[in-house]
């Protein structure tokens, strides 16, 4: 080494050969050339480059390939991806070798990978939308026997994220981001997974020092010096056993982990007791709806899980006249777990969003109505234009004075809400935005309530608590299962089993349901609680399947109960959790039950749906109990669905058994009879004999009763399918 340089191309590559580099390689390089000091011939940009890259090819030989990070972080910045242009952010070297002629980028929106050499379209075309998951450009590496190569840093590399995903750390977890990805000019909505961390948690924050020390005293890491720097060569294979073997060893190889002392659960701090949820032991209907309606209950939140809770220690009361044993369980599932093709997402928390003017007027603010916010909402804060606001300023297409509820759980953006009132006085042209969120590791949490029968068999009621300050949707649905719970709980006996959900909607089922996959044999349907304290008719939706046992019991019993009620075929009333139970691959028959408007009456589902205007005074106490009382008649008639089978022969000779039925003062019950009799012969249910003869279920059960007591029939348990 002289004053003017210290290190060559040559020094460079003989480093790379000595430390197992070879023609035909595949190797992954991060570098800080800065480290290394000056090559010979200058510390320009150009010069730097040639004698690295120079270097490379000549220890990689014609048949190497180099590929090298070329990360944007883009979809999580909220900005488009092009693969051929979006320059690099990790470095000038990897922007430079991306630019190289015959290079090959990744179209990962967040960590592309350029690469040069005979297997660079291997490696890098169509990789997967996991950045670190299977079908990846690192799983790639790894099945081409690939190495990292590093020049001027250590020998950790970004390939250990994909170690951590495949051996699913405990810190880490996949969420979803959605973006535009521009593909020679034209753009494309994507969505990619990124196996990421809690950025608000120290304890995850990566650690690389454990990690080098095993790495080089087991000799995995093979290191030269050059210049005033090092390169290292390490096989991702051999990373893959220090990670094994640290992971095993400690669950926090990788990351900071916790202080001495320090709790070791991973999910933000609850404040869901700044909440007060206090209820008494028993509390009415309408005192659920009225104490918890105004709860900013978004889907993973503290608001959610106060409500949640509130509602388990009513359920928790609940006693039986019997011997079964009410069990109350809460379960959970944490941020990033896969619930078939669906992932749980963040918790979140709004501390406040307003709009306000230059001269700190606030116009509106989340903390005088939650609605304000769009829920899930990414924090902002800065002055923007009237038209930039405009954007993102939601508001009802149909009511002016109403707030609308605005999500977006998995499209990661920011909005606020308001009043298209409100929205139409906005006249300067710039406004200042604050947006305080934050988005933390969570538990998304179900309760899942069973009510023990004397058969396993089960059926399921389910209602959904989220949806922040409003009532009908679906506190209603909330507040009737738990007062059906607790109606059915005094029975004196019951043949089913009932299990009584109450989940976030669709992904709180889909996490049941999941996680729960041993139950589905034994689910015999199900019915959906939705806002039934409107004073409208009932709306039975049926389940995807239209005409199964369940089906027919629990249409006769509304069709009886109320008689202005009305039925529509699967997703033909109002779309809610019984999509998840009625899906492919599950097909356990679930219901709806609410008292939206017709599709056709230009109310539906009703005028306050999803607005500030969803409130207890639309609820009807009346409605309400009349919910109550028609699912019970509902789970009644399925009780005493029976397949009816005949012990006589021939046509029955009713006089011999004083069995008369006036034909003028009892119509139905006597066509029910010499009706029946026809049909009863073991392949027939209560059910089933109704639907042929056009007679009430209750008309049908009173001659089954009556033909029992005569010892002219049996009567078998029904299946349900």
């Amino acid at each position: 080494m002289n004053d003017q340089y210290h290190y060559t191309q040559t020094d460079l590559a003989r480093a790379l050969k000595k430390i197992g580099v070879c023609n035909g390689d595949v190797v992954f390089s991060h570098s800080n050339l800065g480290f290394l000091g000056i090559p010979q011939g200058g510390n320009t940009r150009e010069n730097v480059f040639n004698t690295v890259w120079g270097a490379f090819r000549e220890a990689l030989g014609s048949e190497g390939t180099l590929c090298v990070p070329t990360f944007t972080y883009s979809f999580c910045k909220n900005q488009p991806f092009d693969p051929d242009h979006t320059p690099s952010t990790v470095g000038m070297f990897t922007e430079m070798i991306r630019t190289l002629p015959g290079a090959v980028r990744s179209c990962d929106p967040i960590f592309s990978v350029a690469a040069i050499g005979s297997k660079a379209h291997v490696l890098l075309d169509d990789v997967s939308n996991e950045c670190f998951g299977p079908g990846s450009f690192w799983e790639r590496l790894l099945e081409n026997d690939g190495s990292v190569c590093n020049v001027g840093i250590g020998a950790h590399s970004a390939f250990a994220h994909f170690v951590e995903n495949t051996l699913k750390v405990p810190y880490r977890y996949k969420k979803l981001f959605h973006g535009q990805l521009v593909i020679k000019g034209k753009q494309y909505k994507h969505a990619v997974l990124y196996f990421c961390h809690d950025i608000h948690d120290p304890r995850t924050v990566l650690e690389t020092r454990r990690f080098e020390n095993l790495a080089r005293s087991k000799g995995f890491v093979h290191a030269e010096m050059v210049g005033r720097g090092e390169v290292n060569r390490i096989k991702c294979t051999d990373i893959v056993e220090i990670c094994k073997q640290g992971l095993k060893e400690n669950k926090w190889f990788l990351v900071n982990g916790p202080r001495e002392g320090e709790a070791e659960d991973l999910c933000a701090p609850s404040q869901m007791d700044i909440f007060d949820t206090r209820l008494d032991r028993n509390a009415s209907m309408m005192e659920i709806i009225g104490k918890l309606w105004t709860l900013p209950r978004d889907i993973i939140s503290d608001g959610y899980d106060a409500a949640l809770y509130a509602i388990a220690s009513q359920l928790e009361f609940i006693t039986t006249k019997n011997n079964a044993n009410p069990q109350m369980i809460i379960h959970k599932y944490p941020t990033g777990t896969e619930a078939y093709t669906w992932i749980v997402p963040e918790k979140w928390t709004c501390r406040e969003a307003r709009l306000e003017t230059l001269d700190g007027k606030t116009l509106f603010s989340s903390r005088d109505n939650p609605l304000h916010c769009l829920s899930y909402s990414l924090p902002f804060q800065g002055e923007v234009s009237r038209d930039v606001l405009f954007q993102r300023l939601h508001t009802h297409p149909r009511i002016p004075d109403a707030i609308p509820y605005k999500f977006k759980y998995y499209e990661r953006d920011w909005g606020l809400c308001c009043s298209e009132s409100l929205k139409q006085t906005l006249t300067d042209q710039t406004y200042r935005v604050m947006i305080d969120t934050e988005f933390r590791y969570g538990n998304l949490k179900v309760a899942e309530f069973i009510l023990p029968g004397e058969s396993p068999d089960s059926i399921v009621l389910c209602a959904h608590l989220c949806h922040p300050r409003m009532a009908q949707d679906d506190l209603t649905g909330v507040a009737v299962g738990v007062e059906l719970m607790r109606r059915l709980a005094a029975l004196p006996k019951r043949h089913y089993t009932y299990r009584f959900l109450i989940v976030p909607e669709t992904i709180g089922s889909l996490c049941w349901l999941s996680s729960n996959e041993n139950l589905h044999p034994l689910i015999k349907g199900g019915l959906f609680l939705e806002m039934l304290g409107l004073d409208n008719p009932a709306a039975l939706q049926m389940s995807f399947q239209g005409d199964s046992q369940i089906d027919k019991c629990f249409w006769y019993a509304v069709r009886e109960k109320e008689p202005d009620a009305w039925r529509a075929p699967f997703r033909k009333v109002i779309c809610n959790d019984e999509r998840q139970f009625n899906a492919p691959g599950i097909r356990i028959p679930m219901l709806s039950l609410s008292r939206v408007f017709k599709p056709d009456s230009g109310k539906w589902p009703y005028p306050q749906y999803h607005t500030d205007q969803d409130t207890p005074e639309t609820v009807s106490r009346k409605k309400l109990e009349d919910s109550v009382d028609l699912a019970l008649t509902m789970l009644h008639y399925l009780e005493q669905n029976r397949i009816l089978i005949n012990k006589f022969k021939g046509e029955v000779f009713c006089s011999r058994y004083a069995m008369h039925i006036d034909y003028d003062s009892d119509h139905e019950s006597h066509a029910a009879l010499f009706g029946a009799l026809d049909f009863i012969d073991g392949s027939h249910t209560v059910a089933d004999i109704s639907e042929r003869l056009n007679v009430t279920f209750s008309a049908i059960l009173r001659i089954a009763d009556l033909l029992e007591q005569k010892g002219l029939i049996e009567k078998e348990l029904s299946i349900t399918e």
